[in-house]
């Protein structure tokens, strides 16, 4: 798609950036790169063939678009820069629909070799952690972290059946409320049966309340090494995957975005090229809000996401301003409008 160099010149801004790239750097300098699969249209009308469908309880038929999305994030920084989506759609002469696997592969395919420069670790759910996905990650010349749940991977849950896995804990404390986080691990062990199996590195957070109830449990495989020095890091970028939940379809449905609006849906790749332009619109601003001092004056003044373009759309409809400088600095309330002609 033509607007898939865009996304790439927004990490290359970054760079031009003080820390404007170092900011999502961790693991000795790696980036993180969350994978997850969303929906951005769904009727019971309007429809076109690329639209993915699904049978109701009714019997009625449900016409979707979905779409692969890729994002930059990282534990601790509220910022994620939307990178190329990739489109799930029906391909041709495949009998079953696609999915979100199958696009992966085809965006780690397509944009895998242009990130390997970043040594990216590419982060994602338990629907990620097969063997094809995690030997397409390695051949794009990245690393990952996946959720590994026992239930999906009853083999490496027997390898750690009965023995005593090295562990460590660590006190938190978040307001008034104490935490322990306590980290297992185990190095090579296959991640499916066979002599050709990948072997991969297990581990896993715990985290514990005062009255010693568990209130989170979560298990990865990486090819990154595992161990008392890494271990805790490498808990926190794995559980980093959520910002692409959070920081990333929270805002563009529920903060201004509209992401799941009907924009229009067209014949053919309309409802795709908007939705691109969205993302990238998302981009640019995230891009903005990191390096642009008047850009995050502006969107101090004004609060949330959804006022500032509200307020950017209603004072560009009646007063034409000489530059962007301008426009931004009255919409920080450090100059005055234009006087219309």
């Amino acid at each position: 798609m033509l607007l898939h160099p865009l996304f790439g010149e927004t990490v290359d801004q970054l760079k031009r950036i003080d820390d404007g790239l170092g900011v999502f750097r961790r693991l000795d300098g790696r980036v993180l790169i969350a994978l997850d699969g969303t929906e951005y249209h769904c009727s019971r009308k309007i429809h076109c063939p690329h639209c993915s469908t699904r049978q109701k309880a009714n019997g009625g038929t449900e016409y979707y678009h979905a779409m692969l999305a890729a994002t930059l994030v990282a534990p601790g920084h509220d910022k994620v820069i939307p990178l190329e989506p990739e489109f799930i759609v029906p391909q041709d002469g495949a009998e079953k629909q696609d999915c979100e696997n199958q696009a992966a592969k085809r965006w780690l395919a397509c944009h895998g070799q242009r990130y390997s420069a970043l040594d990216p670790v590419y982060l994602g759910d338990d629907l990620f952690s097969r063997q094809p996905l995690c030997q397409a990650v390695r051949d794009a010349g990245g690393h990952f972290i996946f959720v590994c749940k026992p239930s999906s991977h009853p083999l490496i849950q027997q390898y750690l059946t009965g023995i005593d896995l090295p562990a460590i804990e660590h006190t938190v404390k978040r307001a008034k409320q104490r935490f322990v986080h306590r980290y297992r691990w185990l190095q090579d062990v296959p991640l499916r049966d066979g002599s050709d199996a990948m072997t991969v590195n297990w581990f896993e957070i715990q985290i514990i309340n005062v009255k010693g109830e568990t209130t989170y449990r979560n298990s990865f495989v990486t090819d990154l090494p595992v161990g008392r020095d890494t271990v805790v890091e490498l808990a926190a970028c794995g559980r980093a995957r959520w910002k692409i939940e959070n920081e990333t379809f929270n805002v563009l449905k529920n903060k201004g975005y509209n992401l799941e609006h009907s924009f229009g849906h067209g014949k053919k790749n309309l409802a795709a090229i908007l939705v691109s332009l969205n993302l990238l619109a998302f981009a640019i601003h995230t891009v903005c809000d990191i390096g642009d001092d008047l850009w995050r004056a502006a969107r101090t003044k004004l609060g949330p996401r959804y006022n500032f373009f509200n307020k950017l759309a209603a004072i560009t409809i009646y007063l034409i301003f000489p530059s962007w400088k301008d426009l931004l600095l009255t919409l920080a309330f450090t100059k005055p409008p234009p006087i219309p002609p």
